[in-house]
């Protein structure tokens, strides 16, 4: 558990939540809403201001870096499902089945932190 982990954490679904240059502030809001960690503790985060982070709020963090992996993989078996459907001679069937793979390991690792 370090801060440095948890600001890599919020970076990375900022950046990811972001819809564009001047988004910042309204994608860490978007996250406040889904996952409860407040707007200044991820501002903080984001801007590594923050020097010390209870473990409480690191396994919110953590938590809410895996769910929002998991959110993504499902949006790509969804876009590999599309494709699939609009290219019928291209089965894609190696790329369904690495997102599912990846998809069993994140919410593996999820029950893992739950069960802790």
């Amino acid at each position: 558990m370090s801060t440095a982990v948890a600001s890599k954490y919020v970076r990375r679904m900022v950046a990811r939540e972001s819809k564009g240059p001047g988004d910042i502030e309204g994608a860490m809001a978007r996250l406040e809403a889904r996952y409860g960690i407040g707007f200044w503790q991820l501002s903080h985060l984001r801007g590594g201001r923050a020097k010390t982070i209870d473990v409480g709020l690191f396994a919110r963090i953590r938590s809410a870096y895996l769910d929002y992996c998991e959110r993504q993989i499902r949006l790509l078996e969804h876009e590999v499902e599309v494709e699939k459907a609009m290219n019928e001679d291209d089965t894609l069937e190696d790329l369904a089945r690495e997102a599912a793979d990846l998809l069993a390991r994140v919410e593996a690792k999820k029950a893992e932190l739950k069960r802790a």
